[in-house]
């Protein structure tokens, strides 16, 4: 489900929900920047960032600290998609799955636009663990295990449907074979139900190109892509107990007393004498630490958060927030040191 057609079905949801569907909503992914495996030769001497609900762009400054050129991969990976999660859950993905580029992902290197290649590999994620860093999910996605997938011909697609009709087709040596490595799940059909295929993989994309830093000297690289962070439905409390979900997420975004009277505002509704505090979001993760691959601190520091519309609410646990616009807000800092990710939670009330 797009966020388009989530938007419009909102309306429709919220005058036969009561709280239980409170949090129902579609899958995502965290962003990320540039990295650079580990450099002490090359700083980020500035970074300018932007995230709305729908697009991130990244404008970078950096500066070769030493007397010769350093030449590398420069990359930009994407978090692992469960396959299995694709198939019980609505994704906030483009509706053409199978495209390499899946987020439309650009970059330019002094100005002038640069081919990236795009690999993909496939992982089996760790345990869920509440909490887990952001910044581990592209660290450490989890076991590779495209080698053993491309032994048995199974692509590495996004596209589940077929995927499962590839894994139903194979020979029932190798479904044995995929379940005994704890690659793949089967179910026998019977008249009332069909057999089903359940991939225990991720899949990882990662955009990536050839850089050469000159000696001395600074270069400026940009990029952008689209944004596809999760949200759904959401619901809050006037008061809000200490043991709720809505404590969670209160705890996650910073979100004060001021924005949570803002909410409740916003989004209550009264539909057949109910009153109801409801509506939709995003929670949109950034991955800042990825800029510690670079040497030293960033020099100058930028990020610009535009949530969009004015009726949307945006709450998020950091310092030095400035409002710049209806929508737009700033915050700068010089020789910073990320020492968190980015979670930013945007609200918005239903629209007629």
């Amino acid at each position: 489900m797009t966020i388009r057609t989530l938007m419009l079905s909102v309306a429709t949801i919220l005058a036969l929900a009561g709280p239980g569907v409170a949090n129902d909503g579609f899958g995502g992914l965290a962003a990320t920047g540039l990295t650079f495996g580990q450099t002490d030769a090359v700083e980020m001497a500035e970074e300018d960032l932007f995230i709305s609900v729908d697009r991130v762009a990244v404008d970078y400054l950096f500066r070769n600290r030493t007397a010769q050129d350093v030449t590398g991969e420069v990359i930009f990976p994407l978090p692992p998609v469960p396959l299995a999660g694709l198939l019980v859950s609505d994704w906030n993905l483009p509706d053409d799955v199978t495209q390499d580029n899946l987020v439309g992902f650009t970059a330019t290197v002094a100005g002038k636009p640069v081919p990236v290649s795009v690999d993909r590999r496939a992982v089996i994620e760790p345990a869920w663990q509440d909490d887990r860093p952001l910044a581990e999910q592209y660290d450490t996605p989890g076991r590779d295990v495209t080698a053993a997938l491309q032994g048995f011909g199974i692509p590495l697609t996004l596209d589940v449907q077929a995927l499962q009709a590839h894994l139903l087709a194979l020979p029932e040596a190798d479904k044995a074979a995929l379940k005994a490595q704890g690659l793949a799940d089967f179910t026998a059909g019977d008249a009332s139900m069909p057999a089903e295929a359940w991939p225990a993989w991720s899949v990882v994309l990662r955009y990536h190109w050839t850089q050469t830093f000159p000696a001395g000297a600074t270069l400026r690289i940009s990029h952008s892509y689209s944004n596809l962070p999760p949200g759904g439905l959401f619901a809050w409390d006037k008061k809000i107990e200490p043991d709720s979900y809505n404590a969670v997420l209160q705890k996650r975004y910073c979100v004060d007393e001021a924005t949570s009277r803002g909410i409740v505002k916003r989004l209550t509704h009264v539909v057949d004498g109910e009153t109801y505090v409801m509506g939709t979001h995003w929670a949109i993760d950034y991955v800042l630490r990825t800029a510690n691959s670079w040497a030293g601190p960033i020099g100058k520091f930028r990020l610009t958060l535009d949530k969009g519309a004015e009726n949307r609410l945006i709450s998020l646990c950091a310092d030095g927030v400035k409002k710049t616009g209806p929508t737009t807000f700033v915050i700068e800092k010089t020789d910073f040191t990320p020492r968190d990710d980015l979670r930013i939670l945007v609200v918005a009330p239903v629209q007629p």
